[in-house]
């Protein structure tokens, strides 16, 4: 592994618009980036393991929650913050990014938001402090963009609940020790439960022969008759609304995510164009090169900016989810269009963990995927901008 030297682009100056501490929490997220993953993420990626050891690393950076609370273990960051960590730790890899997301926003989001106090109070400090890890279970076999057909259902049994069903390409799920569970009562309405590991008939077995995001951990959660204690039914929102307020959040981390995984790809490509001589010059002095780059750096400005004016809106309370959804498949989309320009720019060296962009781009393909797919954040755009719904 060659030695992470990443300077980060800004060519329209938007430091300058960072408060301090802004600067500072992106800073020392990408210094333990480069000494804690950088190091040790291409043989993880190989083995298709997740490194178990930089939880506490991630923890310690407040990466678990980071604009949760300070009473409930969190950093009480604001959401511009959050989204220059997802960029810097994106940035050593979109694995380790979707571990952070699935603990913040799908985990410890909903319950702060949805939960009540004793609820915040037992599972938030476990895992902003990385003790516990959680995930989120709402995709299901048979149901992935249409999450309100889902079938997985909770009964009502007097002391307990009763829930069966299946939730599919969790991040987390083998080693998570609580899954924030979306199911159906017996009305047929959504709601979230909080279901640890250890209950009886909670299984989450791991999904293998990944090509993608192979440094992250993904499963199953499967429930056979488990019975979930009634103070873990999330109290505060139901219906479809609860869990997509979580996947707002998430894209939104995503949408600064994928522009690190970009940058690192340009950064790499530029540093490799002024090093590799053909025809007894740099690569970087002929023209189709030149333009790769000016095209790359053109698009990830535009997408700084993007994520930059709603970190604003989402700090202030007004990002629509629409603008959020607009955001997460522009950023991925520009991000995998990068990836591969830099990937022929590296020719057969690309192809090799010597280098971050092959793995980038294999992680790419499952973030334009999850979390709403690149159509579907079309047909949102398509909506809001109509008034007239596609789905349906």
């Amino acid at each position: 592994m060659r030695p992470d030297l990443f300077e980060h682009p800004d060519y329209y100056g938007l430091d300058e618009l960072l408060s301090e501490e802004h600067k500072l929490v992106r800073d020392a997220t990408r210094e333990w980036v480069k000494r804690d993953v950088s190091p040790i993420i291409e043989d993880y990626a190989q083995k298709a393991e997740f490194p178990q050891q930089i939880v506490k690393g991630l923890a310690e950076i407040g990466a678990f929650g980071p604009y949760i609370p300070v009473e409930y273990g969190g950093a009480g960051l604001d959401q511009m913050s959050y989204g220059l960590m997802m960029q810097e730790i994106e940035r050593g890899d979109s694995g380790v990014r979707s571990t952070c997301s699935v603990q913040s926003s799908l985990v410890m989001y909903p319950i702060y938001a949805y939960g009540n106090e004793a609820q915040r109070n037992k599972y938030l400090p476990k895992l902003a402090s990385g003790e516990w890890l959680g995930s989120f279970g709402l995709t299901e076999p048979n149901f992935g963009s249409n999450p309100g057909g889902m079938v997985t259902s909770f009964k009502d049994m007097g002391d307990h609940y009763l829930l069966n069903g299946a939730k599919m390409w969790i991040s987390n799920a083998p080693f998570c020790d609580v899954a924030v569970v979306w199911a159906k009562n017996e009305e047929g309405r959504i709601h979230g439960l909080l279901v640890e590991r250890g209950m009886e008939g909670f299984t989450t077995p791991e999904t293998h022969n990944k090509w993608s995001l192979r440094a992250s951990s993904t499963g199953e959660l499967v429930f056979d008759n488990v019975k979930v204690p009634k103070e873990n039914l999330l109290p505060n929102k139901s219906g479809l609304g609860a869990p997509l307020g979580c996947l707002d959040s998430a894209r939104y981390g995503i949408a600064w995510g994928a522009l690190g995984a970009a940058m690192d790809c340009y950064d790499t490509a530029l540093r490799y164009s002024k090093e590799r001589i053909q025809f007894d010059r740099p690569i970087g002095g002929f023209q189709l090169q030149q333009k790769k780059l000016a095209e790359m750096i053109t698009e990830i400005t535009k997408a700084q900016w993007l994520t930059y004016r709603l970190g604003q809106l989402k700090n202030e309370g007004r990002a629509t989810t629409a603008q959020i959804s607009m955001a997460k498949r522009n950023n991925v989309d520009m991000a995998l269009t990068i990836a591969r320009d830099a990937r022929q720019m590296l020719g057969g060296m690309g192809i090799t963990g010597d280098y971050p962009i092959m793995r980038h781009m294999m992680n790419l393909e499952s973030v334009v995927t999850y979390e709403g797919t690149h159509d579907i954040h079309l047909l949102i755009t398509g909506m809001d901008v109509t008034g007239i719904s596609a789905f349906k």
